[in-house]
């Protein structure tokens, strides 16, 4: 475990332990979470806590050509109940990420500061969210946010990072259709750091760290 300095620098990502933990402290500067997401390392860490940083291995990651759309998934895009954009409400996004209840977990991961931290790198363009909208039964005029991803953006990798849903498989909706565009624009991979059987279904795996760090 390295205690970061104000110096702009991370450890190599080999010195990380076995739960992929390889640093504290530090800041969430602009400069020094795209020197992370860049280095394959991200932020991980509750409330009240020190900033600790993580580079796992294995490394779970979507190949945009290996996305798997389930027959259920495609007869809801073929309703057309939602719509999807991107980059429209980026602070609403992260702002529901931090607040949804989630099963099995007690809390939240997205610290003030952190949430302040992505607003600023979506300032910046470099933070990027996918919204899923819903008309409002009661005023057709109206739509309600109802789910939502956002990570960040590297340019040939999209690195996730939260994603929440208000009705059932709008996060997984929202998902697919930045997948789609993704592999429309060729990028290699989506990273989604760590296992999760929700991921996997839509066809994300595991890979060696060290081969995750050849994309970057």
């Amino acid at each position: 475990m390295f205690l970061l300095s104000k110096d702009l620098v991370f450890p190599p990502v080999h010195l990380a332990n076995e739960d992929g933990m390889l640093a504290i402290g530090g800041d969430l500067s602009s400069e020094r979470l795209l020197l992370a997401y860049k280095s394959g390392i991200f932020p991980w860490f509750s409330d009240g806590e020190p900033i600790v940083w993580y580079s796992p291995n294995p490394r779970m990651v979507l190949y945009p050509e290996k996305l798997k759309v389930s027959k259920s998934m495609k007869q809801l895009i073929r309703k057309n109940k939602f719509q999807i954009t991107f980059n429209q409400n980026f602070k609403e996004v992260i702002t529901n990420c931090k607040i949804i209840t989630r099963k099995n977990q007690p809390g939240t991961w997205i610290t003030n500061e952190m949430q302040e931290a992505y607003i600023k790198l979506h300032q910046k363009g470099i933070a990027k969210s996918v919204e899923v909208w819903q008309q409002n039964e009661e005023d057709k005029s109206k739509r309600e946010l109802v789910g939502g991803l956002y990570g960040i953006d590297l340019g040939t990798i999209f690195c996730g990072e939260s994603m929440f849903s208000k009705v059932s498989n709008t996060s997984k909706l929202a998902f697919i259709y930045l997948t789609q565009k993704l592999k429309s624009k060729n990028y290699k991979l989506i990273d989604c750091q760590v296992y999760n059987s929700h991921l996997a279904s839509l066809g994300a795996e595991e890979i060696e760290r060290d081969q995750f760090l050849t994309y970057l």
